[in-house]
């Protein structure tokens, strides 16, 4: 992994300025606003333990990369406003502790994974990206390009499609039902 180089030494770094969490120490990497170039180290996936990777406003170019899908524990993704190109990986769905993620400001492109927490970011997470389409940018993908949603997705909306239907079927019937006991009854009624 390249290394990045710092005046401080491991001396000058004070306790006081770790972040707890519920007593646990969280694992963070802040290298925002440093200038740094080249592309994202894919090394960078060795880091499993990590709860926070903000690598924004620096000028960080290619893809990102897939070994980012590696972060098991990742609660915040922070990309925005460098130069990355390519496409979102669509296994980020699957960092399922993932709750801020923001890749604004770069030069993406494809749709936007969706899918699990996905669906939940706010548009601005994905704004200054004219190439990207998704339905959060109301900018949709041509179907050669469309993501299909996951198995899972799908095996979902086809359920709650038999549920809707079912229940609609169900009361149709029972309002049959009941509307021949009525008319029944009234011939009865007039028999007499």
């Amino acid at each position: 992994m390249p290394m990045l180089k710092s005046e401080k030494t491991v001396a000058d770094i004070d306790a006081r300025d770790w972040k707890y969490e519920y007593g646990i120490l969280r694992a963070e990497v802040n290298v925002a606003r440093n200038s740094f170039t080249g592309v994202i180290p894919p090394e960078i996936g060795w880091l499993k333990a990590l709860d926070m990777l903000d690598l924004s406003f620096n000028s960080f170019s290619g893809d990102i990369p897939q070994a980012i899908c590696n972060l098991t524990n990742l609660e915040k993704l922070e990309l925005s406003s460098n130069n990355l190109t390519g496409a979102i990986p669509l296994e980020l769905n699957k960092l399922h502790f993932l709750s801020a993620f923001n890749v604004s400001n770069n030069d993406l492109e494809g749709p936007i994974t969706t899918g699990s927490q996905f669906d939940t970011f706010d548009n601005s997470s994905f704004i200054g990206n004219p190439k990207l389409c998704g339905g959060m940018l109301s900018r949709y993908c041509n179907s050669a390009k469309a993501v299909h949603a996951p198995a899972s997705t799908l095996s979902t909306d086809k359920c709650s499609e038999k549920v809707i239907f079912g229940v609609a079927f169900g009361q149709f019937f029972a309002f049959g039902v009941l509307l021949d006991q009525m008319v029944l009854s009234k011939l009865r009624f007039l028999q007499f």
